[in-house]
């Protein structure tokens, strides 16, 4: 099944996806069915996999011509999973661009990004003017379905309730520009491990470097996500899944989730081991990188704080989500 959340009225409604691609709030799907009240979030289908059940009933009885289906144009979407008490994603995961690492630390580069940040498929993508280089990230997403705390690998992938798309949208001006600071340490404060991600060059490097991703990867908006929230029963190897972005319908990656340095399961159990992950939180694997076209680089050849348009994300089986670009003069007496 596929879930999604719009607004209507200035509320959001659970609505989920026909057999025939039309779009229907569940709680019409169910009066109609006879099945009682229907969930009125994601959260509550995942809590209750009786209610998934129910909810697969009932739109299986949805008729083609049913008055309750929406017209897709128009819709407000919203991020189908608006409430993780985590988003975790994945730096360097893609083969394709880890190979150019120091080191390998053999294991994911976990970084958090902020539930803030999620937006809803249509909507824009807000750059403001002093945020520099700022590019989309293509990645697979997944909605944790039963609280789990260090799971092995090959119990992982039962933990998914769906797959959905993520844009990991990320400002390499803000990182470098405000996330990161770089100091010169005297030789007593040197340790073994501030060098041992990174080439040294010589005993006179001192230099000790630190990236926060805050500002980078979760301000406002740099989380587009959905339209819809697939489970994981329609999903058949979410290691094999070919992706695709556009902007404004010119192609600028495609690639295929078997590009992974570290496989889906690998990366949710390992997240386990240090993390409580909780019902509903969302796991982002990591970029499609392999460019086409006139952009060789893939997302990287994407500046969207020089470029207009809207970015497509589209991976197979799972939709395609799009959002515009919104670029943004700095507000007056904006401290940063």
């Amino acid at each position: 099944m596929k879930f999604g959340l719009v607004e209507i009225g200035g509320k959001p409604v659970l609505v989920a996806a026909t057999r025939d691609n039309g779009i229907v709030p569940l709680s019409l799907a169910f009066e109609a069915a006879g099945l009682g009240d229907a969930p009125a979030t994601l959260a509550e289908i995942i809590a209750d996999p009786q209610m998934l059940d129910r909810a697969r009933e009932a739109i299986a009885a949805v008729d083609p011509g049913s008055p309750a289906l929406l017209d897709p144009e128009g819709l407000s979407w919203l991020p189908p999973q608006p409430t993780p008490s985590k988003i975790l994603g994945v730096a360097f995961n893609n083969m394709g661009i880890r190979k150019a690492a120091h080191v390998d630390p053999g294991v994911p580069n976990f970084f958090l990004k902020a539930p803030s940040a999620l937006t809803g498929h249509g909507k824009p993508i807000v750059i403001k003017e002093h945020y520099g280089e700022t590019i989309p990230e293509l990645e697979l997403a997944c909605v944790i379905g039963r609280r789990c705390k260090e799971i092995g690998v090959d119990e992982a992938l039962d933990a998914v309730f769906g797959y959905s798309i993520m844009n990991d949208v990320t400002s390499h001006g803000l990182k470098f520009g405000l996330d990161s600071i770089a100091t010169t340490r005297e030789p007593e404060l040197l340790r073994p491990h501030h060098f041992g991600w990174r080439n040294r060059y010589g005993e006179e490097d001192r230099d000790v470097y630190y990236v926060y991703h805050s500002r980078s990867k979760a301000s406002d908006t740099f989380g587009p996500m959905g339209p819809w929230v697939t489970t994981r029963d329609e999903v058949g190897n979410p290691n094999d899944l070919d992706v695709a972005g556009w902007i404004d319908g010119e192609a600028f990656a495609v690639d295929n989730t078997s590009s992974y340095r570290f496989k889906v399961e690998e990366v949710i159990s390992e997240a386990s081991h240090y993390f409580t992950l909780e019902p509903g939180d969302v796991i982002c694997f990591g970029t499609s990188a392999k460019g086409v076209g006139r952009f060789p680089a893939g997302h990287r050849n994407i500046n969207m704080h020089e470029m207009d348009g809207t970015i497509d994300i589209e991976i197979e089986g799972l939709g395609r989500l799009s959002n515009p670009i919104e670029r943004r003069k700095k507000r007056e007496g904006a401290a940063g």
